[in-house]
C-alpha cells in the first residue's frame, strides 16, 4: 500500500491531523503477523481468542477470558505473552490469596528496625491471573487500582506499574460455582474486553494429539518481539482514523444499551437489567481501532465496532431473571440492540 493511497484513506477530517504514514503501517502489520505467526505455533485453532487477545494488547487493554477447563485459556495467554520479551508474572488464584500476595506488601527488617517493601508479581508487563474467580472479592478488588489507574497503594505509598505495557490477562470457569466468588460489575467493567471460548474442532483435537505426539507442542521458542515494539504499535493503533459519524454509531449503541426495554422493535430488551457505562464507548474506539488495523486498514468502519461488539459489551450489560427463564444469552441481547442502531 503506497502512501497516497494511505492518505486517501485517512481524510483531513476534524481528528484525522495526525496520520499513519507508509513505514508506520508496514511496521504494524509486521509486528501483528509475527504476533499472530508465534499464537499459531502454540496453539491450536482459537482464532476468535487469538483475535481478542492481539486485539487487546495493540489496545491497551485488560482481557478476560471465559470458558470450560482444558479449552487453552491459559496456554493461549501466556503464549501471547511469550511473543514479546518483557516481565510476565502468573498469578494462581485461590480463596486463601491475599491482597499482599499480588500487589506487595511491607516486611518488618529487625537487623535496621525498618518496615521495607516488598513489591508483588502484579509489577509486570504481562499478568496472568488464573481462575480469577477462585480469589474473595476483596482479593480481586486488590487489582481494581492497578487495572485502571496503572498504580497500586502499599503502606500510604503508591507505586507505578511499567510504563511501556502492563496487560492483565484474567481467566475463569463459568460451570463451578463452589469455592469462587462472581467478578463485580465494577471489576469486569476494568477490563477492556471479554472473550467466551468454545471446543475445538474435532480436526483442530487431532492436531492437538499430533503436536503432542511429536514434542512440538511443549517447545520453548524464544520472544520474536521486544516490549519497543508493542509500545510502538499501541501508539501508531491510536492513530487510526475514525470518523464523526462512527463515533455517533459507537455511542448510539451503548446509549441504546441503557433504554432497550424502550426501543421499539427490539425484543430483548426486556432482558436487560443495567445498561452500559461510557467506559463501553472508549472500549468500542480502542478495539475498533485494533481491528481495523488487523484487518490492514488505518481507519474504522461500522463493521469493526459490529466485530467487537460481543467482545465489548458482553460483560457490561446485566441480564434480569428474565432472561434466564427463557434461556436468553448476552449475546442475542447485544445483536438486538446493536441491529436496532441505525448503520452509517
Amino acid at each position: 500500500m503506497n502512501e497516497q493511497n494511505m492518505n486517501n484513506q485517512n481524510p483531513g477530517q476534524p481528528g484525522s491531523n495526525i496520520k499513519i504514514t507508509e513505514e508506520e503501517y508496514n511496521y504494524a502489520q509486521e509486528v501483528i503477523k509475527r504476533l499472530s505467526d508465534y499464537y499459531d505455533a502454540k496453539v491450536v485453532g482459537q482464532q476468535q481468542l487469538k483475535f481478542s487477545l492481539i486485539g487487546a494488547i495493540i489496545a491497551d487493554g485488560h482481557i478476560l477470558i471465559e470458558s470450560v477447563p482444558g479449552l487453552a485459556k491459559t496456554t493461549a495467554a501466556k503464549a501471547i505473552s511469550d511473543a514479546v520479551d518483557g516481565k510476565f508474572a502468573r498469578i494462581q488464584c485461590t480463596p486463601d490469596l491475599l491482597p499482599g500476595d499480588i500487589i506487595g506488601t511491607q516486611i518488618y527488617n529487625q537487623a535496621n528496625g525498618k518496615f521495607e517493601t516488598i513489591l508483588g508479581p502484579v509489577f509486570a508487563n504481562f499478568v496472568l491471573l488464573d481462575e480469577v474467580n477462585r480469589s474473595s472479592a476483596k482479593t480481586q478488588s486488590a487489582m481494581l487500582e492497578a487495572m485502571q489507574e496503572k498504580q497500586v497503594t502499599i503502606g500510604g505509598t503508591t507505586y507505578k506499574m511499567p510504563q511501556d505495557i502492563f496487560t492483565v490477562i484474567a481467566t475463569q470457569n463459568p460451570i463451578e460455582q463452589e469455592g469462587t466468588y462472581p467478578l463485580s460489575e465494577a471489576q469486569t467493567d476494568r477490563f477492556l474486553i471479554k472473550e467466551v471460548i468454545t471446543y475445538p474442532l474435532a480436526s483442530e483435537e487431532v492436531e492437538i494429539l499430533n503436536r503432542i505426539e511429536n514434542g512440538s507442542i511443549s517447545q520453548t521458542t524464544p520472544p520474536v518481539l521486544t516490549i519497543q515494539d508493542v509500545d510502538r504499535v499501541q501508539d501508531i493503533c491510536d492513530k487510526v482514523y475514525v470518523d464523526e459519524s462512527v463515533k455517533w454509531y459507537i455511542s448510539s449503541i451503548v446509549v441504546a444499551s441503557r433504554r432497550a426495554n424502550q426501543i421499539p422493535g427490539c425484543e430483548v430488551g426486556k432482558y436487560v437489567r443495567i445498561g452500559c457505562s461510557p467506559r463501553a464507548s472508549i472500549a468500542f474506539l480502542k478495539m475498533a481501532r485494533a481491528a481495523a488495523l488487523m484487518q490492514g486498514r488505518t481507519y474504522v468502519t461500522p463493521d469493526d465496532v459490529k466485530a467487537v461488539s460481543h467482545q465489548v459489551l458482553r460483560h457490561r450489560i446485566g441480564l434480569n431473571y428474565s432472561a434466564v427463564a427463557d434461556n436468553i444469552s448476552v449475546e442475542q441481547v447485544i445483536d438486538g440492540i446493536v441491529n436496532s442502531v441505525k448503520t452509517p
